[in-house]
């Protein structure tokens, strides 16, 4: 190696040794290039967001992307934090009407109750609305809330920015641009969760039975969970839509917390919105992501 080389290798060598800020610079430059390869040929505009010990890394994190089903995480917590200041335990049952029971929307709820009129736990319309991404079980929760304005309220009071909600499960399927107005930042959505977790925002008990069935999470198997390990335990909440007449695909999500081998937690939110490629591919776009983030988080 010429002289003036080993110097220069030497000088860099030195300076990340004794300033950690540029070696953390020089990783997330390392990140950004691999996602930038993942996603190269796309057309589709995605975003990330992840967390790790406190530190932050974005990836396109200006844009709105389109919450979908993802806002259900928000339904829940708003939900819980009222149960808990009316003392409603988990267990409880509600009364859902027929008129709560839409015909043309997703829903494993109807399959069981197809003419509604029927009790059925708090606990078990979150399970359905965040594992299953129900979306009568969501709305029912957002009409227990008092309507979608208190949902977001209750999320602005926990200090949450870079985020919109104005739409329903059942507005958004009347008028598909109506997904739109439901939208988040990568590291919006990610501060909700960290919250969670780090946070006071729900008592113990709620705050245990949410993470739990985030991990119980059936849909999106094919994202974020295809880019980790078989035995990484990921709790996590999906969300996808329908697409425009031209073909375009609003958004597709997937937002969680990966239990890393070492007990350490991973935050992550990776979205795309706007994408003109399959559902396979959108899904291997999550899948290739959420694998340069995992095996970043491990070498932490």
């Amino acid at each position: 190696m010429p002289k003036n080389k080993i110097i220069l290798f030497c000088f860099l060598f030195s300076w990340i040794g004794l300033h950690p800020i540029a070696a953390i610079s020089l990783e997330k430059t390392a990140i950004e290039q691999k996602i930038l390869q993942a996603i190269q040929g796309k057309n589709a505009t995605v975003g990330a967001a992840f967390s790790i010990d406190g530190q932050l890394f974005t990836f396109n994190d200006e844009h709105r992307y389109p919450l979908m089903s993802v806002f259900k995480l928000h339904v829940a917590i708003a939900a819980l934090q009222k149960m808990e200041n009316e003392c409603i335990a988990p267990d409880s049952l509600r009364f859902i009407e027929s008129s709560q029971i839409h015909k043309d929307t997703y829903s494993p709820l109807r399959e069981l109750y197809p003419e509604g009129n029927f009790y059925l736990s708090y606990a078990d319309l979150m399970r359905y609305a965040v594992s299953q991404s129900d979306n009568n079980a969501c709305d029912i929760l957002i009409d227990y809330l008092g309507g979608i304005d208190i949902v977001k309220d209750r999320i602005d009071k926990l200090g949450i920015t870079n985020y919109n909600l104005t739409e329903t499960e059942e507005t958004m399927h009347s008028r598909i641009s109506n997904c739109y107005n439901n939208w988040s930042t990568p590291s919006s959505t990610l501060q909700l969760l960290e919250k969670l977790y780090n946070e006071p925002i729900l008592n113990e008990i709620h705050t245990e039975f949410l993470k739990n069935i985030l991990i119980e999470t059936s849909t999106g198997k094919d994202k974020i969970k295809a880019g980790l390990p078989d035995n990484i335990v990921l709790g996590h909440k999906t969300g996808s839509s329908d697409r425009l007449d031209d073909g375009t695909k609003i958004g597709d999500n997937d937002t969680g917390v990966i239990y890393l081998p070492n007990g350490k937690l991973c935050f992550l939110a990776i979205f795309i919105k706007d994408s003109r490629e399959s559902d396979q591919t959108n899904a291997q776009i999550i899948a290739d992501i959420a694998r340069i983030i995992y095996n970043s988080a491990i070498q932490k």
